[in-house]
């Protein structure tokens, strides 16, 4: 089973469970698998569903799409599931989201209606702007986390999964570093019977996912999996991880002009970013604890691209400023406005601006299907701790203490296609010219890479 030639077969239901199951992204994401199975819509945005890799050489190309490569698991066999802190179905909470059209809710309603949440993990400590009213209770943070792993034990034997995935598409956690509590696993397991405040109820959903055998994958910006204890913990359990902090809108942007910045050696002065949104996630963010977890994220992406310490001429001085506004009438339409100033030959300057008119929910919901498939993908396969092949799904994302995370899109993305590409049996893709016999002798001897 752990070798990539002889990949488990996906026998049997898939059970996935959702942290934030009535919020816009969770409602929307479940909606559209509903939709697409029934035959109402399609996946546009999944690289799973539409995506196809490049298989041999250029002079004997093939192009099979990636689910028809690889063993995923059939949209049929997910059975969806999940917690909130609100009891709505997910008809009800995708009504309210005001994401999709009621039209496109209509066909799917009762099968919407037949998922309701579990009660959820929940302190206002971490997110002031929320309110909880299904929500579990506990002596401590210990005992709240055995309640989550009663859940997903009682889903996946009441359902029929023959494996599961949890994935958090809740709220944004104020910001917090990490800190001796989360150093190893007995510090953090005293913490929860404590109930340490640098434990937040995300970790404790992490933790659970782990200690089950389940595949875990962090969508927000959180402290969550990416502690020492979590990860340590995830590589004993066998269980493979991912996060954090879903790629959609103004990240995503950032993470193609800056290559192309730095791809042709243009100087940046200054990167000045703000945004309005006005769903749960905007409303979270309006508190200045949770949006600087959401400003960490977000600040991250340009230094790690474009190197200042390697281009000191070209990028030591710029600034970088993010600014976002909860603006209720805006709904989950998400504007987003970039002034990039730049400099080119002789210094000479230059502006780009950039205003993205997108749908939050919209862009996510397939990343979180991608997500999904692809850890439950590894997870057969016998992969384990961080997946950072999946890097390309997020805006922060979690790696090994001593690994640079990479957050160019098209590096990124090479190095996804190439894991698949390994795990179905194919040779990696170099972009080398594979009909020059000098490439090839030197690719052979290995002095290319």
């Amino acid at each position: 089973m752990n070798n990539i030639n002889n990949i488990a077969e996906a026998k049997g239901n898939l059970g996935v469970l959702i942290v934030g199951l009535g919020g816009a992204v969770a409602t929307t994401f479940v909606a559209g698998l509903l939709s697409i199975r029934n035959g109402y819509g399609k996946p546009i945005g999944s690289l799973t569903q539409l995506g196809t890799l490049r298989i041999g050489d250029r002079s004997n190309n093939e192009f099979p799409l990636i689910k028809n490569f690889l063993p995923l698991a059939n949209l049929n066999d997910i059975v969806i599931g999940g917690w909130d802190i609100r009891a709505d179905n997910c008809y009800e909470a995708a009504k309210q989201a005001k994401v999709l059209k009621l039209e496109d809710l209509e066909p799917i309603s009762e099968e919407l209606e037949n998922i309701e949440p579990m009660k959820g993990v929940f302190d206002r400590y971490y997110v002031k702007n929320l309110t909880g009213t299904h929500v579990k209770k506990g002596n401590n943070k210990f005992e709240l986390m055995e309640q989550l792993r009663a859940d997903i034990r009682s889903f996946k034997f009441m359902n029929n999964c023959s494996r599961l995935v949890v994935i958090w598409c809740g709220s944004t956690e104020i910001f917090f570093p990490a800190n001796g509590i989360h150093s190893d696993l007995k510090k953090f397991d005293q913490g929860m019977l404590d109930n340490h405040l640098d434990i937040s109820p995300s970790m404790l959903y992490a933790y659970a996912a782990i200690a089950e055998g389940v595949p875990f994958i962090n969508g927000a910006p959180n402290l969550t999996n990416d502690v020492p204890a979590l990860i340590e913990f995830a590589k004993a359990q066998g269980v493979p991880v991912a996060g954090k902090d879903f790629k959609t809108g103004q990240t995503l942007i950032k993470t193609v002009i800056s290559p192309m910045l730095k791809a042709r050696m243009l100087g940046l002065n200054g990167w000045f970013s703000t945004n309005i949104l006005g769903n749960r996630d905007g409303e979270v963010l309006d508190d200045p604890g949770s949006f600087k977890t959401k400003e960490e994220s977000k600040l991250s992406v340009l230094d790690h691209i474009l190197q200042p310490d390697l281009y000191p001429l070209l990028y030591k001085k710029y600034s970088h400023q993010v600014r976002i506004n909860y603006y209720p009438p805006a709904g989950d339409n998400k504007e987003g406005w970039d002034n990039i100033d730049i400099f080119g030959w002789l210094g000479y300057p230059m502006q780009l601006k950039i205003n993205f008119l997108c749908r939050d929910s919209i862009l996510a919901a397939p990343i979180v299907l991608d997500l999904i498939l692809f850890i439950d993908l590894a997870a057969r396969v016998g992969l384990k701790g961080i997946q950072d092949w999946l890097s390309f799904y997020f805006k922060s994302p979690i790696h090994e203490k001593d690994k640079i995370p990479e957050h160019d899109l098209f590096i990124q993305q090479m190095k996804l296609k190439n894991t698949l590409r390994v795990l179905g049996g194919a040779k990696p893709v170099s972009h080398t010219n594979e009909n020059d016999e000098i490439f090839a002798e030197m690719e052979s001897e290995n002095k290319l890479f």
